[in-house]
């Protein structure tokens, strides 16, 4: 049994507002990976959906409901949620079922038709929820957590509003050839600083939009690959969805305290960090071999909170490594070629998917106008509510 397995296929609906049930943009995806794989939906042995809360009985249900809306084949199916971090999940699941020798090829789909604004908690009084206690008690929606994140970088490291409008800046030139962003139009730095201030020092083009999308993979093992001719696969290596360890220093949505460390000695790496270590551990590489990073910039501000969390410098490092370009492309380690969140927006189900499906293009050589030359190493990354880490690292 190998460690890896192979991603045969992968498709999106292109990002945005359509105003048009998940299920579809989900179909349209699944059909895109399985026409880019040359697999047969008949010949799917397994499903793995990732989940959407805001879509009704069908969105707790998206394997299922992915699979009746191609028609159902008699295939398994699973449904996977884990906020931001649903869609790396999903690929789990998948992959799992792979290696375990339970099914040889499987489908990964995740969609959203998301709200306008900004994400609020499900319906209904929930006193024992943080979620819904952090709107109740602080008002706190998520930008609010994100300006505290960047009021934190620029006390603690020192980065300025010009900083994050750089990240701005690159993504939309990223962004601006990728056919499923949603967001294709080069911004300047002055066009950021002069949009509306949502939550202090953050402005509307430095936080990223709901958006509505699908995202589908079709993997296999590697005898599947094989057998269809496919010698040389982009191939997932490492996989993590870890979870903090106590104590937890660090605060993360949707808490508002963090734990005591007069107990107990931090652990050795915060949560955010120790994602994307936890995967470069299983696939035996570092950050060093990167060829690009997909990261979650939910926020300029935290894009480069992501550049120090998953090693591409020391803390403190972030905005000498944005200002010098090795994020940008052309330079070391491009971050977000996709265009990022930035571009897209927030499909949250679909997202960590939609990561994994820029580095299949990049390290095929596909992503036409935005391609990282000889792309070999990728790794994708984001974080989800409650504790929920997806890091997904894809060789060629």
């Amino acid at each position: 049994m190998t460690d890896a397995v192979a991603v045969l296929g992968a498709g999106m609906h292109p990002w945005g507002k359509w105003g048009r049930p998940f299920v579809e943009y989900g179909l349209a995806a699944a059909r895109a990976a399985l026409a880019d794989a040359g697999v047969a939906w008949p010949e799917i042995q397994f499903v793995a959906g990732a989940a959407t809360i805001r879509n009704g009985y069908p969105g707790f249900v998206a394997g299922a409901a992915f699979a009746q809306a191609l028609g159902w084949s008699g295939a398994r199916v699973c449904s996977a949620y884990a906020a931001c971090a649903s869609g790396a999940q999903a690929i789990d699941a998948a992959r799992a079922q792979i290696l375990a020798g339970r099914c040889d090829v499987a489908l990964v789909v995740g969609a959203d038709a998301a709200p306008k604004g900004f994400f609020r908690p499900v319906g209904g009084d929930r006193p024992d929820d943080p979620d819904w206690l952090r709107f109740r008690l602080l008002g706190a929606s998520n930008p609010v957590y994100f300006a505290l994140y960047a009021r934190r970088r620029m006390a603690v490291h020192g980065a300025t509003l010009d900083d994050f409008a750089a990240v701005k800046v690159k993504n939309a030139r990223h962004g601006r050839a990728n056919p499923n962003a949603r967001y294709r139009k080069e911004v300047t730095a002055e066009e950021v600083a002069d949009s509306p201030v949502v939550a202090d020092p953050l402005r509307l083009l430095d936080i990223c939009a709901t958006s509505d999308g699908g995202a589908a993979l079709v993997l296999s093992s590697m005898e599947f690959a094989r057998s269809r001719g496919v010698r040389s696969p982009v191939r997932i290596t490492g996989l993590s969805t870890v979870t903090p360890a106590f104590p937890k220093t660090v605060l993360d949505l949707p808490d508002f305290a963090t734990d005591s460390a007069l107990a107990a000695a931090p652990p050795e790496r915060p949560f955010r960090s120790s994602i994307a270590h936890a995967a470069y551990a299983e696939a035996g590489i570092g950050p060093e071999d990167l060829s690009l990073a997909e990261v979650y910039d939910l926020s300029t501000a935290l894009e480069l909170d992501w550049y120090e969390d998953i090693g591409l410098c020391e803390p403190g490092g972030a905005e000498d490594l944005l200002r010098s370009g090795a994020t940008a492309l052309g330079g070391r380690v491009p971050v977000n070629p996709s265009g990022g969140l930035a571009c897209f927006g927030e499909a949250v189900p679909a997202q960590a998917i939609a990561q994994v499906c820029e580095l299949t293009w990049q390290l095929r050589g596909r992503a036409e106008g935005r391609q990282v030359p000889d792309a070999r190493v990728g790794l994708a990354v984001n974080q989800g509510l409650f504790g929920h880490g997806s890091a997904v690292v894809a060789v060629r």
